[in-house]
This record gives structure tokens, C-alpha cells and sequence, in this order.
């Protein structure tokens, strides 16, 4: 059976990407064949497509970190035929064909069913940034953290793992100081339940190895002086979530906020989560996040429109999560 697929070559190191029609034994090995409905782009599509970093390990392959579907065909325990799924991370766009097809085939074991009441677009408008959101806030729950604390603040609170942070940790009760260069959408951060806005320079240049306390806790996507900078400015005993490289990897700091304030920096690896995890971080998704609010944040394009959306993302154009149907 054909399908159709946005293919990723490289050609004298560099990348490029089409749509192609495939075919059943273009397909990698599985136990799970899933009709696919939706993907996403998240940051490390763009990365993977943009070939800034070496996501994608052989070529050609399909990209796309994440898909959500119903499942066609299994002989995995547990996921049978007419279950709605969703993958997120594992090897998919690194050795394995992902999301941006019309079909799928992989491991049950990498697959969660998508609990009610999330729809397959849902499960991808939350995507990998939505689930990465839900275990920083797994984290910040683990460490102690509570609402009476105090502060939490996001950092990158325009994109997908921000936006879904506020919006979840509003409804919990935190109030939420969101952090951003694009200070002409804070009306967004604001109806998604953001209490005070600030500028992402006030923390993205080198600055005091410790500083006068802010926050309780964060949930940073931004990485480097960012991210020394939100230690430093943590409360004593707060809780810190490392998820991303936005502005680098470099960590340069010091181990004074760790020493003298009993922080706690809390790294979310979203990729090879295990799978009791896995389940309970979308268990949560769907007792906590706020449909009105993920849809506020969500737009959705097709297949062809990824390479737009990978170059509207580095150029600091993309709000919140952008959805991807296949069949469009």
C-alpha cells in the first residue's frame, strides 16, 4: 500500500527535503504498523531537518520526533488493532523512520495509548514539548515544590514547551513568571495563565555567580548563561528543570546556588523516558492540562509546510505548537 512521506537526503553535507510517495517495504522493522494521523514540529525537528545538529544518524530517512495514530496491525502485547497511540522520541528521526508519514511501523514498547480525552491531533498538539512540559513539572512536584513556595518561572515561554509549562502550572495553582524576547505576544503568555512577563536579556547575558532570590522553582529550555542565571536567582531549597539548548550547551556557572541554597537542578530527558513515566506524564497531561488552552497555543500545517516552519522557528516566528497532519 502506498503512502506519503517527507523524506530526508543528504547531499554533500547538506540536507534537503521532499515529499515522496513510499511504499509497505519502505517500512522499518516493528511489531506495530500505525495509520498515522498527526505529527509536530518541535525544536529537534528543526534541528534534525536544519542538519544544525546530527539528529538524523543514516539518510534517507523519514524525520519527525513524534506521531499519534491508530494502530492497523500488532503483535505486541497489550496494543491491538483500532488503539489510538502516540510516540514520542525514542529512535524515531535518528535511526528510524518518524513521523511525517502517512504510516508507521515500530516497537510497541516505544507506543502509550492516548487516554481520553485527548483526540490524536491533541496528543500531537502536545507532542514532545507538551510531555517534556509534564515531566518538568513531575520534577518540580518530586523536589517539594508547591504553589505556597512561591514562583515559578519558564524560560523560552513563546515555544511549545513553554507555553504548555504556563499552562499547566497555572491551572495547579503556581503563579508563573514567563520569560521572553517577543515581549509584543505577552497578551498569549498572559491568557495562558502567566502572571508576569519579563525579558529573556535580563537573563541571557553572564552575570553574578549568586543573586537575590526570585523563584522557587523553573522550567528552563534555554540552557547557558540562562540558565546560570535562573540557578543564581533561585530560593533556597528551590527545584530547576534543564530541557533544552536553545540559547547553548555551555553550563558556565558556579556551585554557589547549589552549596549556599540547597537548589536542586533537575535535568528532563524526554527521549529514552521509560515507559511507567511515559504513562504517567500523559496520565497527568489529561487530568491537568486544559484543552481551551492547548488549543490556543496550536496551529496546524501539512507535510509540505515543515521545511517553512523549521526556517519561521529559528528565525523566532513560531508561537506555541505547531501540528502537522499528514494527510493534508
Amino acid at each position: 500500500m502506498a503512502f506519503k512521506a517527507l523524506l530526508a537526503a543528504k547531499t554533500d553535507e547538506k540536507i534537503s527535503t521532499s515529499v515522496f510517495e513510499m511504499n509497505e517495504q519502505d517500512l522499518m522493522p516493528g511489531d506495530v504498523t500505525v495509520a498515522v494521523d498527526y505529527s509536530t514540529v518541535n525544536y529537534k525537528d528543526a534541528i534534525a531537518i536544519s542538519g544544525r545538529g546530527e539528529i538524523i544518524r543514516q539518510f534517507p530517512l523519514i524525520p519527525g520526533i513524534d506521531l499519534a495514530g491508530t494502530v492497523e496491525a500488532s503483535s505486541y502485547p497489550g496494543i491491538a488493532v483500532g488503539d489510538r497511540v502516540v510516540a514520542n522520541g525514542w529512535a524515531l528521526s535518528q535511526t528510524h523512520h518518524g513521523g511525517y508519514a502517512q504510516r508507521a511501523r515500530l516497537k510497541g514498547e516505544w507506543l502509550v495509548k492516548i487516554p481520553a480525552p485527548f483526540s490524536t491531533k491533541d496528543a500531537m498538539a502536545i507532542g514532545t514539548a507538551g510531555y517534556t512540559a509534564m515531566l518538568s513539572v513531575l520534577a518540580l512536584e518530586h523536589g517539594g515544590l508547591t504553589p505556597q513556595r512561591g514562583d515559578v518561572l519558564v524560560t523560552g515561554a513563546n515555544g511549545g514547551v513553554g507555553s504548555i509549562a504556563i499552562a499547566i502550572l497555572s491551572d495547579l495553582g503556581y503563579r508563573v513568571v514567563a520569560s521572553t524576547g517577543r515581549l509584543d505576544e505577552a497578551a498569549y503568555l498572559r491568557d495562558l495563565g502567566a502572571a508576569e512577563i519579563i525579558d529573556r536579556r535580563t537573563l541571557s547575558e553572564p552575570g553574578a555567580p549568586i543573586s537575590r532570590e526570585r523563584w522557587a522553582g523553573a522550567v528552563d529550555s534555554v540552557g547557558s548563561h540562562t540558565l546560570v542565571n535562573v540557578l543564581a536567582q533561585t530560593q533556597y531549597r528551590g527545584v530547576v528543570t534543564a530541557c533544552g539548548l536553545a540559547q547553548g550547551v555551555d553550563l558556565s556557572g558556579t556551585v554557589l546556588p547549589f552549596i549556599l541554597r540547597n537548589v536542586t537542578l533537575a535535568g528532563i530527558d524526554s527521549v529514552n523516558a521509560p515507559q511507567e513515566v511515559r504513562i504517567e506524564a500523559w496520565t497527568r497531561l489529561a487530568r491537568d492540562l486544559d484543552l481551551g488552552k492547548l488549543a490556543r497555543t496550536t496551529q496546524v500545517v501539512g507535510l509540505a509546510e515543515v521545511p517553512d516552519v523549521v526556517r519561521r522557528m529559528f528565525a523566532g516566528k513560531v508561537q506555541g505548537r505547531t501540528v502537522v497532519d499528514v494527510n493534508a
